[in-house]
């Protein structure tokens, strides 16, 4: 393993990148403001509500060129949110909210919700440190009525409000807006039976965009789209459009065939929500401003569980986010009137990118080794082994717990699952890497993407748990890489188990620099960490990428004039622990600090301490990693610099407690070789 390879060349493009990216923001924040004749006199819902239908289209567009403006500047989840607009103003027009609630399902549809509620300029912080967050937050506004950064949860939630609501006498309305990617999750339906069955009041607005992040699978996506779908109805409308022109005559013939359509889909589509228990409308125009008004002032007072079919259409209005849905779902820093999208080329590889690229070589390698992912290909990396090799990969929707038990099913057949979750959404796995992996000992390679900090997505998606969550299982391995390097010989240690779970975690965004394109495949020895300098006084102990922060700590406590340095370890496994490696750094210090980025309650040092209470009760161990409480959004390095996780913050640290052992209160220890 190459620990400190030179990234002067890596240093000197990102600061390019930076200054440039930074002089286009600063252009079009003090530039490229617009005058909006509606929206600047939006502070409520309560301002639109006597606006008319031709008012409300206006209305509609000046968001989306508001949301283009900011999200141009301080990247956010620009497609789902414009293409859930009209939805959004429809939904505030005809309800009386924040009384009546509505529930957002994801929360990335819901930009527009958030300008109209009294947040327009404060969108312009959007996911920023102090800022207001990129979703649904309870503490944030009244408006908010249930939190959400995770899917398939609307339509418990709002059924609960809507319970609420009743056993209260309020009068109250309740309202789940859902995309058709979060239906695929197993809670939606759950709470869709017990709402068909309780014939609450309740309104469940299906936002059918035919895309969540990537293209969605399963059966389900299929009924709802068959008929638009259909060969033979594309074929023909293709050539009757054609024929016809753009006239009047073409226009009121697509009349016809949306009401046809409608007809049609309704017939077949509805069966499987009113087999549920719903009363089902639609489909509907949902970028239609009149018609999503019109259904709704229908539909609001009927009372029983209802759902609304709408189709819409991801990046609606926004030429380059209809044409590639899947990359302006988030498409980051963008000039908005050319959609050239600005990129930081850093030099060096990004994890999801080397998971992807080796993924793919070990498959060539065995013909057993299959990937999974919940819906997150292009995300995770799995794209790559998708194109290649599509026999080989499965995309199962928006379903963790099936993702694993799945996995857990073929593993049992013979096969060699690589399965990759989100840090974060792992959480919801936990019952099925415990049961159906690891009670049954299946070689199930579990891979945390997005482990640690995560930056402007916040709380609701930083993958801080997952050590401390996991580290109770029996049997479990749990890998965490320090480099890139580490992760292509982790993957390829983990091919070669025969139990499992074996999981590996590591960040998101870009490496270190190691040359992992040039290293052969070689085992990691299970549980055995490397010393990566030898020092004195403190050691620090470190699982990850943290291991180059705590060495360039090092760096800058000699260039400061200290006499000494820290002794460095890269524990490598935090389950099972490397004893050997822990009972050398207390034999040879009185101090050891656990770095790590993840939760310090259960991790890495929840590991170390133990084992240290135990074996050597004189050592004090210290913990540096994210703190018992939730870190608000900002960017990676800012949330890293919060929770002591850079090399100054780390330098500090050592500097703190070389004081401790100075003092005279200090017993006197005897370092052995």
């Amino acid at each position: 393993m190459s620990f400190r390879p030179s990234k002067a060349s890596g240093e000197i493009f990102a600061k390019i990148a930076f200054f440039s990216t930074f002089a286009k923001s600063h252009y079009y924040r003090t530039m490229g403001h617009t005058a909006y004749t509606l929206l600047d006199k939006v502070n409520s819902p309560a301002d639109i509500k006597g606006l008319s239908t031709e008012q409300l289209r206006t209305l509609c567009q000046e968001i989306r060129q508001y949301m283009i403006e900011c999200c141009a500047v301080n990247p956010g989840h620009l497609g789902p949110s414009l293409g859930a607009v009209e939805l959004i103003v429809g939904l505030h027009y005809v309800y009386d909210t924040p009384e009546d609630k509505i529930v957002f399902d994801v929360g990335h549809q819901a930009y527009a919700h958030k300008i109209i509620t009294g947040r327009r300029e404060a969108f312009r912080g959007n996911r920023t440190k102090e800022g207001i967050s990129g979703f649904p937050k309870r503490s944030e506004s009244e408006y908010d009525a249930f939190g959400v950064g995770h899917s398939s949860t609307s339509v418990s939630a709002a059924l609960g409000f809507a319970e609420a609501a009743k056993m209260q006498g309020s009068g109250h309305k309740s309202i789940a807006l859902i995309g058709d990617g979060a239906l695929t999750g197993g809670l939606a339906f759950e709470g869709m039976n017990n709402a068909g069955a309780s014939n609450t009041d309740i309104l469940v607005v299906l936002n059918d965009n035919n895309i969540s992040i990537d293209r969605n699978v399963g059966a389900l996506h299929d009924y709802l789209l068959r008929m638009t779908t259909d060969p033979r109805y594309n074929k023909a409308k293709k050539k009757i459009w054609d024929k016809l022109g753009d006239n009047w005559f073409r226009r009121n013939i697509q009349k016809i065939v949306r009401t046809t359509k409608a007809y049609i889909v309704r017939d077949s589509g509805g069966h499987l929500f009113q087999a549920l228990g719903f009363r089902y409308f639609g489909p509907i125009d949902g970028n239609d401003i009149e018609q999503v008004v019109d259904t709704l002032k229908k539909v609001k007072d009927l009372g029983g569980p209802m759902l609304l079919h709408t189709l819409t259409t991801k990046g609606k209005g926004y030429a380059p986010a209809e044409e590639n849905q899947t990359v302006w779902h988030a498409p980051g820093v963008f000039d908005p009137e050319t959609g050239e999208r600005i990129k930081s080329d850093k030099g060096v590889s990004r994890y999801q990118d080397v998971f992807g690229e080796v993924l793919l070589e070990l498959a060539k390698m065995n013909e057993k080794v299959v990937g999974i992912t919940p819906a997150m290909a292009s995300g995770c990396g799995m794209n790559t082994l998708a194109k290649a090799m599509p026999e080989r990969f499965y995309d199962v929707g928006i379903e963790e717990e099936h993702a694993v038990t799945f996995a857990a099913g073929l593993a049992a057949g013979g096969m060699k699952p690589f399965c990759n979750i989100y840090s974060s959404f792992s959480q919801r796995a936990y019952d099925q890497i415990m049961h159906d992996v690891a009670l049954q000992g299946l070689p199930v390679v579990v891979c945390l993407d997005r482990a640690g900090v995560v930056g402007e997505d916040g709380a609701t998606h930083h993958g801080c748990y997952d050590m401390a969550i996991f580290r109770s299982i029996p049997g479990a391995v749990i890998a965490v890489p320090a480099d890139e390097t580490e992760l292509k010989d982790m993957m390829y240690s983990a091919s070669l188990a025969t139990t499992g779970p074996y999981i590996i975690r590591y960040p998101r965004g870009y490496g270190e620099g190691a040359p992992w394109q040039e290293h052969p495949f070689s085992e990691v020895p299970l549980g055995k960490g490397v010393r990566m300098l030898e020092g004195s006084k403190v050691a620090l102990v470190c699982a990850g990428p943290v291991s180059y922060r705590a060495m360039e700590a090092a760096d800058i406590l000699k260039a400061s004039g200290a006499d000494w340095n820290p002794s460095i370890y890269n524990i490598r496994y935090i389950k099972p622990l490397d004893t050997d490696l822990i009972d050398e750094a207390c034999r040879r210090h009185s101090v050891v600090v656990t770095v790590e980025d993840g939760t310090v309650i259960g991790g890495l040092h929840g590991a170390v301490a133990e084992y240290v209470a135990e074996h050597h009760p004189s050592v004090r161990v210290i913990p540096v990693g994210i703190p018992d409480r939730y870190i608000g959004q900002a960017t990676q390095q800012q949330q890293r610099e919060e929770c002591g996780l850079t090399a100054s913050r780390i330098k500090e640290v050592l500097e703190k407690y070389t004081d401790y052992l100075n003092s005279p209160c200090h017993p006197e220890r005897h370092e052995v070789e």
